[in-house]
């Protein structure tokens, strides 16, 4: 579908194409900054939802349970999203097809906005009874759904636009923004817990970053708006380099990869979650320890997470993507053998766990971003790389919150290293799938 035939059917859209009709050229750099604009967003929007999930809807929302079991109902409505995730991709992959890609990046943006600034309004158990749990669920599966139909195919443009020996430094780019998020949502929720009395940040304090987390949608709706609807962007859907596919076809051709794709990152989609929110829960619950304390530390790893993910660039194009995922891979089952139980080992315990854990998740997620998708055939490669990625989510990290606070309130903290082994195990094994996949098809 061309620019020309694309519906404009928001003034956003139609705004964002006309600062190119001058025939401006997009440059590899301008797409980079509409990645890392986008992907922030979405992971601060995620990273703000996580920490409430720990910090206030176990009080808000399940008060009648203990502070574990209420933190466990907590993550069990945080996993939705990952569940929705794929329906988003179906869903939106149809409006791509029918209405172009403007509508459906439009449509996806507000729908994660809406349901964002939704849970901001999310009245608490006192006032309507279980109907906040079920409320919280269905803004939850909004937010999933939404992220699963903002995929905008902005990552694989930057990679077919990369430089030749360039890919793992393109490729790290888009996973600049989780760590991104995680540092502004941090800071955010660190400064309101110490301006504020407890019992006003649970009663007003902890909406205002979902507020904050709606108008940084709009910002990035707008930023991925006026690359996606250029000509440059359209001609790639022509040449069928990036054009939808129906969902049916692309699993009926690409299963195979799309099955060992989904497991290829599990180390560092594991590991994403016992670096961030995990240890969240389990200082909050089972320590003396302030959040807003951790908080910082959390922010400070961040920032190590960032300079790791340029390294795994580096190291991707000059030793191999696969390569730098199978070490970290070996390095983070390493990892899983002690390093859990240093959150149980004090402030310095926790600060270590938190700097090594952001150092191996950096090298590993920098370059788990569409592992395989030069696998796919072209026609599917827009279609399969969402959809992979989507299962990825799901089974890399849907659960990780819930089953490591359950193991490790259950059986320790070594537990909860098991968990991430697992996960370790399976990107190994995925990674040898791969290689073989690729003789067969070969």
């Amino acid at each position: 579908m061309s620019a020309e035939n694309a519906p404009s059917t928001t003034q956003a859209e139609r705004d964002a194409r006309a600062l190119y009709d001058v025939g401006h050229r997009i440059s590899p750099g301008e797409i980079a900054i509409g990645v890392i604009i986008g992907r922030t967003s979405e992971f601060f929007d995620f990273f703000v939802y996580a920490i409430a999930s720990v910090l206030v809807f176990p009080k808000l929302v399940f008060p009648h349970l203990d502070p574990v079991d209420g933190t466990l109902w907590s993550f069990a409505i945080f996993s939705l999203a990952f569940f929705a995730r794929p329906v988003g991709t179906v869903l939106f992959t149809w409006i791509d097809r029918t209405y172009g890609r403007g509508a459906k990046l439009t449509n996806a943006l507000f729908l994660l906005g809406g349901s964002t600034a939704a849970i901001a309004f999310l009245p608490g158990h006192a006032t309507i009874g279980i109907g906040s749990a079920l409320l919280l669920a269905l803004f939850r599966m909004g937010q999933g759904v939404a992220l699963g139909g903002s995929w905008d195919g902005l990552a694989s443009l930057l990679a077919i636009n990369a430089p030749e020996g360039k890919r793992g430094w393109y490729a790290m780019i888009p996973q600049l923004g989780a760590p991104l998020g995680l540092i502004v949502a941090s800071l955010l929720f660190m400064f309101l817990i110490a301006a504020l009395p407890a019992q006003d940040f649970l009663d007003w304090g902890w909406r205002y970053p979902f507020f904050v987390a709606f108008a940084i949608n709009v910002v990035a709706l707008f930023a991925r708006l006026r690359i996606v609807v250029t000509p440059e962007y359209a001609a790639l859907f022509e040449d069928k380099e990036l054009e939808p596919a129906p969902l049916t076809e692309t699993l009926r051709s690409e299963w195979r990869v799309i099955a060992v794709g989904a497991f290829a990152p599990l180390c560092s989609f594991a590991l994403f979650h016992m670096v961030t929110v995990f240890p969240l829960s389990w200082v909050f619950l089972f320590t003396e320890e302030t959040p807003a304390r951790f908080l910082a530390i959390e922010a400070i790893a961040a920032v190590v997470g960032v300079f790791a993910i340029i390294a795994s660039g580096y190291l991707a194009d000059r030793v191999g993507r696969r390569t730098v995922l199978g070490v970290t891979a070996a390095a983070i089952a390493a990892f899983s053998g002690f390093a859990p139980q240093l959150l149980g080992a004090g402030e310095m315990g926790e600060a270590v766990f938190m700097i090594l854990g952001f150092l191996l998740l950096g090298l590993a997620f920098g370059q788990s971003s569409g592992a395989l998708s030069s696998n796919f055939d072209q026609r599917h490669r827009y279609t399969g790389s969402a959809f992979t990625s989507d299962l990825a989510w799901l089974f890399g990290a849907g659960f990780a919150p819930l089953v490591a606070l359950w193991l490790s309130s259950a059986f320790g903290l070594i537990a909860a290293g098991a968990y991430l082994l697992s996960g370790a195990i399976g990107t190994l094994v995925a990674l040898w799938l791969n290689r073989e996949l690729a003789q067969t098809i070969g």
